[in-house]
């Protein structure tokens, strides 16, 4: 563990943000450091009440969750230049007892790998139907991949290769990041283990909706940056954006009074994409009220994700791409 330091950032996460440092520190890191966006809390207060070292970002700079992680990375290799490896971890997030010390291996036993990442659960998965989906999101195939979440294990040398994360991105840079580190070479990993448990406390439609337009705005903004690469980075999860959420629902409703109704066929589309997500769920052996209640989220996230691709292109446009969407 005296390879491993610990990033943790947050704003306004109270009681879980004590869990999320405490469950660092019992770990026994070599070094623990905070990222606080401006709170107004205690946060700050708080971490350093636990022995953690602090950073506060600058209030006249628009926060991003990538900005917050570069400082944190930066203090954690100025106070100390010897370690290996960093863990990230999102202030809501409690680290699972071995869980460092079983990345800490993987990453040594692969000198090839940049990344690790495990399971991460939802803490509350039967508060709401909104966390309930959380859990579901989480649930992803083991192996080698193309990125991973907020929460991972890192190789200090291949974050410094790659120039860190990407700034401006106000949500999906540690995909970005992945990117760019495949294309030097690395490999990122998700293992078989416990990893992290999740407070997402959302309990309220307009937090679905913000969480899916900040998805929107990620795929429109990866696209943009990576679209082009061999890859072709959320370019097809993009198109399928503007499809379901824009052209066809449009379509249908304005060719209505020429085609004399024929044109809102096109909507039976709906409940036949939401059967064959069901089915797919089904397949990753989802129970019939999982498979649906996934089902209907990620198709009706259509709407809420095209908000998002809408925005980034308009902000885009206006020169203004770092505009925080939060939906806590």
């Amino acid at each position: 563990m005296k390879q491993v330091g610990v990033v943790a950032i947050g704003r306004n996460e109270g009681e879980r943000l004590r869990q999320c440092l405490t469950s660092a520190i019992a770990q026994q890191v070599a070094q623990v450091v905070y990222v606080d966006s401006g709170s107004t809390d205690g946060s700050v207060e708080l971490a350093r009440s636990l022995g953690v070292d602090v950073v506060e970002l600058d209030l006249s700079i628009p926060f991003t969750a990538a900005r917050a992680r570069n400082a944190g990375f930066d203090r954690l290799v100025q106070l100390q230049p010897a370690l290996e490896f960093v863990q990230f971890v999102d202030g809501d997030c409690e680290l699972v007892a071995g869980w460092l010390d079983r990345a800490c291996t993987e990453l040594i036993a692969h000198p090839e790998v940049a990344v690790v990442c495990g399971r991460r659960r939802e803490r509350y998965p039967e508060k709401s139907v909104y966390n309930r989906l959380c859990d579901l999101e989480w649930d992803t195939p083991i192996g080698e991949t193309k990125a991973c979440g907020g929460d991972a294990m890192m190789r200090v040398v291949a974050i410094q290769q790659a120039g860190g994360f990407n700034p401006t991105l106000i949500a999906g840079e540690e995909p970005e990041l992945c990117v760019r580190l495949r294309q030097l070479g690395w490999k990122i990993f998700r293992l078989d283990a416990e990893m992290t448990l999740h407070d997402a406390q959302m309990f309220r439609f307009e937090q679905w909706w913000k969480r899916f337009l900040r998805a929107g705005h990620a795929y429109a903004e990866g696209a943009f940056l990576h679209g082009n690469s061999p890859e072709r980075h959320w370019v097809k999860e993009s198109r399928s954006i503007w499809l379901w959420g824009l052209v066809l629902p449009v379509s249908a409703l304005s060719l209505a009074i020429p085609t004399h109704g024929w044109s809102l066929g096109l909507l039976a589309a709906y409940p036949l994409s939401t059967y064959r997500v069901y089915r797919y769920g089904k397949q990753r052996g989802l129970d019939d009220r999982d498979a649906i209640l996934y089902a209907v989220s990620c198709v009706g996230g259509k709407f809420p994700n095209v908000v998002g691709q809408l925005k980034f292109h308009w902000n885009r446009w206006r020169g203004q791409t770092n505009q925080l969407i939060e939906y806590k």
